[in-house]
């Protein structure tokens, strides 16, 4: 979405977050104990937040992914008919939030919190090797 795009550029630092969430409150927290000043966008309180909720989870680990040479396939299951049985079927499999549900090389490695982790690990790169496009 063009507007996440445009409000993501006007600030060294931009956090779109919503307002009851105590993670964003965390995050905003921890930005402001740095010293940063980020331009914060509520989701929750903006017209179009919903929209761009959508577009942000898209971004998140397609920028990371493709940032270590990989393209990854994204389903937008929301936007699928068969969607709702494709999230009980990740709740099944083990996925503790159905979305982001990432799988490498036909695994599931999980949601968010564990991909985070592989990255910070240095272990991501490392799993995603086969997968880099080659140059």
């Amino acid at each position: 979405m063009d507007r996440v795009r445009d409000l993501a550029s006007t600030r060294a630092a931009v956090i779109f977050t919503k307002s009851s969430c105590c993670m964003c409150h965390s995050i905003k927290t921890l930005f402001y104990e740095l010293g940063a000043s980020p331009a914060i966008h509520e989701l929750d309180r903006d017209t179009n937040g919903r929209e761009m909720e959508g577009a942000l989870r898209g971004l998140g680990f397609k920028i990371l992914f493709q940032g270590i040479g990989v393209d990854p396939l994204v389903y937008e299951i929301d936007q699928d008919p068969e969607g709702r049985e494709m999230e009980r079927a990740l709740m099944r499999m083990g996925c503790t939030a159905p979305v982001p549900a990432v799988f490498i090389g036909g695994k599931l490695i999980g949601s968010t919190n564990e991909i985070m982790s592989l990255h910070l690990s240095g272990t991501l790169i490392q799993m995603l090797k086969p997968y880099q496009a080659l140059s």
